[in-house]
Order: structure tokens, then sequence, then C-alpha cells
């Protein structure tokens, strides 16, 4: 077994920390890769060596065995949060749910104070400088929204973001550009083509 192995399970354990919680910190989708790794079955590739010290809260220097002592992340620095991964959906198919199988492209890792249950990748400029294009927007699950919030609305086989308002029987999905994308309005039969899937609890900024 590698320093490396007792050393990142002596650091969670000095930290109080599960194996869920480290691989949800990491992104892994189960305790198991932890596992793995600390009994020395899996190697850690170098470009995951980094994100394990800020995970656990110390270096690289200490978890390759080159400190003798733990390193506590300095003055002014936050840990990072609890992390945990929801599916990110691309194409969506007509009449199946949005996260459906079909849907997914992957999962990534979100913090878990979001209480997201799906992500989408914005196109467009519709919602710019809130939501800018490539960026991923996090999205919980609820069928209503307050007045104003931006949305996840499913219009066909697409989701678009929009900020949502109702009025009486008119539903009108607003964007932050007017210039690039109209107010959107539904009245009537209309209202059956759109369906709110959630609103907004987060935004993962495209560099």
């Amino acid at each position: 077994m590698s320093v490396l192995s007792v050393r990142i399970r002596q650091r969670r354990e000095e930290l109080g920390m599960s194996q869920e919680e480290l691989a949800a910190r990491m992104g892994y989708r189960s305790k198991s890769s932890i596992t793995k790794i600390e009994k020395g079955i899996n190697d850690i590739p170098q470009n995951k060596l980094e994100d394990f010290a800020a995970a656990l809260e110390t270096t690289t220097a200490w978890l390759l065995g080159l400190e003798a002592e733990a390193v506590p992340v300095p003055a002014g620095f936050e840990p990072l949060p609890r992390m945990t991964q929801v599916p990110l959906v691309g194409s969506i198919a007509c009449g199946t749910p949005i996260t459906a199988e079909q849907n997914i492209e992957r999962y990534i890792g979100v913090p878990a104070d979001w209480h997201a249950d799906f992500a989408l990748t914005c196109h467009g400029d519709s919602m710019s400088p809130t939501i800018r294009d490539g960026d991923i927007v996090c999205i919980r699950l609820q069928p209503e929204v307050e007045q104003g919030e931006i949305a996840a609305v499913r219009i066909g086989e697409e989701a678009t973001l929009k900020h949502f308002h109702r009025q009486g029987d008119t539903v009108m999905l607003l964007a932050d550009n007017a210039a690039v994308c109209p107010p959107m309005i539904y009245a009537g039969p209309q209202l059956a083509e759109i369906q709110i899937e959630g609103k907004a609890v987060g935004l993962c900024r495209s560099l």
C-alpha cells in the first residue's frame, strides 16, 4: 500500500469525513472508488492529486509524504463544498421525462446545497449577461415557479431558460437580452405547448 493511499485515509478520518462525503467532493458516483484508492487497488491520476488535496484540506506534498504534518487550508480560503452529482441533459426526447436515460449526456459534480436535480448547457445569448453561452445551469425539479424566476421551460423537444411570468391565462417567457429574443407569449390553447421543468438554482460559469 502506498504512502498516498495511507495518507488519504488518515486525513479523511482526521476530518471526520466518510468515504461517501469524500467521493461526493471528488465527483465520484459512489464510495467504492475511494475504498479502492485507500486500499491501494486503484492509482490516482496525476491530474486528480490536487483535487484530493483540496477536498482533504491539505497539500499535495503532505499527501505524497513529503511533509510531516497535514497543512490546513490557509486562513481566508474556504474548503470545497460538499458535492453531489446530477445528470447533464442534452437533447430532450419528446414525451419522455427530462432526466430519462436517453436525454443524459453525462453526470457532473455540483454543490449539494443547491439541491439540484439536473443541469442544462445554455446555448445562445438570450439570457446574457446573467447566463452566457456555454454556461451550465443547475435546475431543481418543480412544476411551479415564482413570478420573474428563471425557469427551465420545455417547449416540445427543447428546453429554454427564461424569466417566467404569468398574468391570468397568459404566460410570458422573457429573456434578459430582448434584442436577441423578444418576449415569448403563450395564451389559450398555446399553453398546452409549454411545461415548467423547474427553476434555476445554480450556475457553473464557462471560461
